[in-house]
């Protein structure tokens, strides 16, 4: 990779940062505020909430029957992804310490906090629980995935690909093999001298 994509990299990097940095502050003033695991809202906004909640057989009158009827189809995945979660965390707690390569946190990835929104009822709530853990699990296993990959091939593929993971972009051009063993160790290298991301 040469100097001017490197540099063009480390400015993206920063302004995506800065841009979650100020999206969150917005909020947050807007909003709530978080204390620890707790989201806290102004008095008017619960009170707000709390009028805009559908009760639960209104909402069970109201919702779509096709939603009702593959709710068992969807809900029976929990088992396959809690699989997933135990299997790929295993495979981490394992090998990583071995590699030499700083652990992926899942409280980083897995966040339950919509059950804190007063205008949800308990199914919606629900709903939500299961969105975010198998959306959350699904950026976990990325991201323990992209530092196999930076660990045993940080190479570009020939062909384009979609929803490349945060690492790719600093990969190895494909079919560059220029000094490839001495770079292949220095992207193992940096897999152990990561820092933890703020919480």
């Amino acid at each position: 990779m040469n100097d001017r994509i490197a540099q063009l990299l480390a400015q993206m990097a920063t302004l995506e940062e800065d841009l979650r940095t100020a999206v969150q502050e917005q909020e947050s003033k807007m909003f709530f505020q978080i204390n620890g695991k707790r989201v806290e809202f102004e008095r008017s906004v619960k009170d707000a909430h709390r009028k805009l909640k559908t009760n639960f057989f209104r909402w069970l009158v109201t919702n779509r029957p096709q939603n009702l009827i593959t709710g068992p189809i969807i809900y029976a995945m929990v088992i396959p992804m809690m699989m997933l979660d135990l299997c790929v965390s295993f495979y981490q707690y394992t090998c990583f310490p071995i590699y030499g390569v700083k652990r992926v946190r899942r409280s980083d990835y897995i966040v339950f906090d919509r059950y804190q929104l007063g205008y949800l009822n308990f199914i919606e709530k629900f709903h939500c629980a299961y969105c975010e853990y198998g959306n959350g699990l699904m950026a976990y296993m990325t991201e323990i995935l992209a530092r196999t990959e930076q660990y045993f091939c940080p190479i570009k593929h020939a062909h384009k690909i979609l929803g490349a993971h945060s690492r790719y972009k600093l990969f190895l051009s494909y079919g560059d093999a220029v000094d490839y063993e001495k770079r292949l160790e220095e992207f193992r290298v940096a897999l152990g001298q990561e820092k933890d991301t703020p919480q």
